[in-house]
């Protein structure tokens, strides 16, 4: 964030920028950055925007609605060039400066941002940011206080080890370069910044049956051209392969025996990968990421891998989950409170319908008082509802929600972690909990009819269990 602002502001950007303090608490993963507009979106699995920002400031009902849903032919995908996923936790800096600079811009602070388009503005923060990844910025400081940054984790190294015991070929597949590589999994590996001589070592390759850095996911996983290098970890300098020719050429055992040449790469694809693991299919692999669209989507989508997303938020999502529980059920209760009611309605609709055409003036006007008091109930009833429902989501986070619903829909998130991740967890390191004989199940699942009666059916049982 720090590097991101100093490059702006040698950009031209006004120097009042430096003074902005990062706040990653206001954001959220799964949110989409509008860059044409400058708004950030939460919208549910249908694709309807449910809250909206415009920078910082909360964008009201109706021009929400006026922007991304009153027309017909123009409907937003949500995936045209000018909306951004954000599914990393990276890109909270993204969205931090681009909120500050669309707030900026607005309260006209700069002549210079006057000439600037929203959309230009974000295509100079991604330069900025893309920019500090790749000078040394971000990973020169983690590689200097890898304390500050990386979160240890006791049960890694033991679950890779009975991982390799066990039978169980692992990989490292990472965008990261070898240098960088080097010094995280070293500090994972002995939980502490050892010194140079004992890193050179690199003890921590011994847990993998192949390495591979510097792989540009998600090119890596749709583009079977990309060529395969293999690395001197003693240097970092890259030797040129033939990969899956270099592989068939060694004849019988020809994967191991170009594993024991040296089993650190950099670059190739997909196919070098499954070549010098054996497997046959796709659906041999688990891979485990924290990137919802270069990790999980492609990876399952593409490649039919099985697939495990990572979501260090999820403790957090459950406990409060766990704590709005009656919160919950006091929703559901006023919500089905309303399909009963609108149900009544229905058949008053249908009783009235019938009592006009016999003439019956006196019913239908007793019908109507009825009809009247029930849109009354309704609107008290919606009122209340709107209420709890802002209370129940502000409870997760006082500006997105919950992460895993827009109003009473799944969001955007949850529908593709659903759809596309085979398994989340909060860390990767509860995979370890299990035996690696364990098969994971799908939940059994329902359409909304087969619910219906399935619930009618529970409710019946439960009635004859009181009697």
């Amino acid at each position: 964030f720090d590097g991101s602002k100093e490059k702006l502001v040698n950009m031209g950007y006004p120097k009042e920028l430096l003074d902005v303090e990062y706040d990653h608490t206001f954001w959220v993963r799964g949110l989409i950055i509008d860059t044409v507009r400058g708004n950030f979106l939460k919208i549910d699995r249908h694709k309807y925007v449910r809250v909206a920002y415009h920078g910082f400031t909360p964008i009201s009902s109706r021009t929400r609605k006026d922007l991304y849903s009153r027309f017909f032919n123009q409907v937003p995908s949500f995936g045209e060039k000018q909306y951004v996923n954000m599914d990393t936790l990276f890109q909270f800096v993204d969205a931090s400066l681009f909120a500050t600079l669309v707030e900026m811009k607005d309260n006209d602070e700069s002549e210079f941002l006057d000439f600037k388009t929203y959309e230009e503005l974000y295509t100079d923060v991604r330069a900025c940011v893309d920019l500090c990844h790749r000078d040394g910025v971000i990973k020169d400081e983690v590689a200097l206080n890898p304390e500050k940054y990386i979160v240890l984790d006791d049960e890694l190294v033991p679950m890779l080890k009975r991982f390799r015991d066990d039978g169980v070929k692992v990989f490292l597949l990472t965008n990261s370069h070898w240098e960088y590589t080097s010094v995280a999994m070293n500090y994972l590996f002995h939980q502490a910044d050892v010194d140079a001589d004992l890193k050179l070592k690199n003890e921590w390759t011994e847990l993998f049956d192949t390495i591979v850095v510097g792989s540009c996911k998600p090119a890596y996983l749709v583009d079977p051209y990309l060529n395969l290098f293999r690395v001197n970890p003693a240097d970092g300098s890259l030797l040129n392969t033939d990969g899956l020719f270099e592989i068939e050429a060694l004849g019988e055992n020809g994967a191991q025996k170009f594993l024991d040449q040296g089993k650190i790469f950099q670059g190739g694809n997909w196919k070098h990968l499954t070549a010098m693991l054996e497997i046959q299919a796709g659906e041999e692999i688990l891979y485990v990421g924290d990137h919802l669209y270069s990790d999980v989507l492609r990876s399952k989508r593409t490649l039919g891998w099985r697939s495990a997303f990572i979501m260090p938020e999820l403790p957090e999502e459950m406990e409060t989950f766990q704590e709005q529980r009656p919160l919950q059920v006091k929703i559901n209760e006023l919500r089905k409170l309303r399909e009963e009611l609108c149900a009544l309605g229905d058949t008053l609709h249908a009783t009235q319908i019938k009592a006009n055409e016999n003439g019956d003036d006196e019913t239908v006007s007793s019908i109507q008082d009825k009809l009247l008091a029930l849109e009354k109930d309704d609107e008290l009833i919606k009122s209340k509802l709107t209420s709890m429902a802002r209370q129940y989501h502000g409870a997760f986070h006082p500006v997105w929600g919950m992460m895993f619903q827009a109003g009473y829909q799944d969001s955007r998130l949850a529908y593709f972690v659903t759809n596309y991740a085979c398994l989340y967890t909060s860390k990767a390191t509860n995979l370890g909990l299990t035996s690696t004989k364990r098969a994971f199940r799908t939940s059994g699942e329902m359409l909304p009819h087969d619910k219906m009666i399935a619930d009618g059916l529970e409710l019946e049982f439960s009635t004859l269990g009181d009697e």
